[in-house]
């Protein structure tokens, strides 16, 4: 009867935490403003982001993995700090909407005459090119090409290119600082077995002086999700330990994931499973699970889950994926889902990716989902 009671006021707690997602809001809101400007590579971005995940961590309770929350490590990027000017037919363009530098394009001053390749590029000189793009979807390059590509917005420019001025400034940086933030609640039974729920907290920056990529549902959703869940475990300690990592680094590569997993701060054999999060602020077309058909039982176990309490309306599964963080966890022989979402907006590595258009639609459900099948791995000790 008494372990009967425990479960209920268990459940009950979950749900009742679960529906407050004022938090989860919150966070989405700061790490998205200016203030981090796209958690990357110019104006202290990223630095000042895993600064506040490190704040949250110690306000919530946490215990750090290893001498304090951050693990740093450094890596090469190419960075935009300075101008950004591209100017077609006598027309200035805006940067993110009109037109993307690429991230590995070094800098460079010209005007010169566009002459056309073909029907999708155009080229000045042998260090010159412009292509012509339905989408501007950006990234992080970690070296610098010998050739300035601009990228070219079809839709908002629609007439055909002769013409072209360019003032960009590049800086290449070979030693970037950059830290995955760690923690933990210790677990009340089986403190060496650890049950980790993971997300990046990089983004791709800013382009120049005047231009960022907010990053809400990549992935400043993750990182309120996670800190969501950090709350309710800090609150509710289980008899597994429960693990956070925020990584630094993913967008160059999963570079912050491939640092922890060769300098592991704790055994990866007491990692019983993990759980990434990345992409995860809709869910109107359901979710789909990476690494579902290499764990099938903890997929069954899931979709269990998912059909006795209706929390998302399809969970597709996904095979072996090097898409993620989850990925280099799972080349050591660590358990590891990928969890993202699908439907609603279609916004991804752009300046569109702004948390007044992120639903966060199915964020109560997938939290739910989490805590429950923490709960039932738990239950096969």
């Amino acid at each position: 009867m008494r372990k009967l009671l425990i479960f209920f006021l268990l459940l009950s707690s979950t749900y009742s935490f679960a529906q407050d997602s004022t938090y989860t809001r919150k966070i989405v809101d700061t790490l998205t403003s200016k203030t981090f400007w796209g958690r990357g590579y110019i104006k202290d971005g990223m630095a000042k982001a895993g600064d506040f995940i490190a704040l949250n961590y110690k306000s919530i309770g946490l215990l750090p993995m290893g001498n304090d929350y951050k693990q740093t490590f450094s890596y090469p990027v190419n960075t935009f700090p300075g101008k950004m000017i591209v100017e077609l037919n006598g027309k200035k363009l805006k940067p993110g909407v009109d037109f993307l530098v690429t991230n590995e394009s070094p800098g460079l001053k010209k005007k010169d005459k566009l002459v056309q390749i073909d029907s999708l590029k155009f080229q000045s000189s042998s260090d010159l090119v412009l292509l012509l793009k339905n989408k501007l979807t950006w990234s992080v390059a970690t070296e610098v090409s010998e050739i300035t590509t601009i990228e070219l917005n079809r839709k908002t420019f629609k007439a055909i290119p002769n013409k072209i001025n360019v003032d960009v400034e590049n800086k290449f940086i070979d030693d970037f600082k950059a830290a995955n933030i760690c923690g933990f609640v210790k677990g009340t039974q089986f403190p060496d077995s650890v049950l980790m729920i993971t997300a990046h907290y990089d983004h791709l920056g800013g382009m120049g002086a005047n231009t960022y990529f907010p990053g809400a549902n990549d992935n400043a959703a993750g990182i309120a999700t996670l800190l969501s869940l950090a709350k309710y475990y800090a609150a509710n300690p289980q008899p597994y330990s429960i693990g956070f990592i925020c990584f630094a680094g993913e967008e160059a590569g999963l570079l912050g994931s491939r640092y922890f997993v060769e300098n592991p701060l704790i055994p990866l054999s007491n990692i019983k499973f993990l759980i990434n999060l990345d992409l995860v602020g809709t869910g109107e077309a359901g979710m789909t699970v990476v690494n579902a058909s290499v764990y099938p039982k903890a997929f069954t176990m899931l979709n269990e889950i998912n059909n006795e309490y209706k929390l998302i309306s399809k969970i597709n599964s996904r095979g072996k994926a090097a898409n993620s963080d989850h990925y280099f966890f799972t080349e050591k022989g660590v358990p590891a889902f990928f969890f993202y979402t699908q439907g609603g907006i279609s916004a991804y590595h752009d300046v569109y990716d702004k948390p007044e258009t992120l639903p966060l639609t199915r964020y109560h459900s997938l939290f739910n989902l989490i805590v429950k099948f923490n709960q039932k791995l738990q239950a096969q000790h």
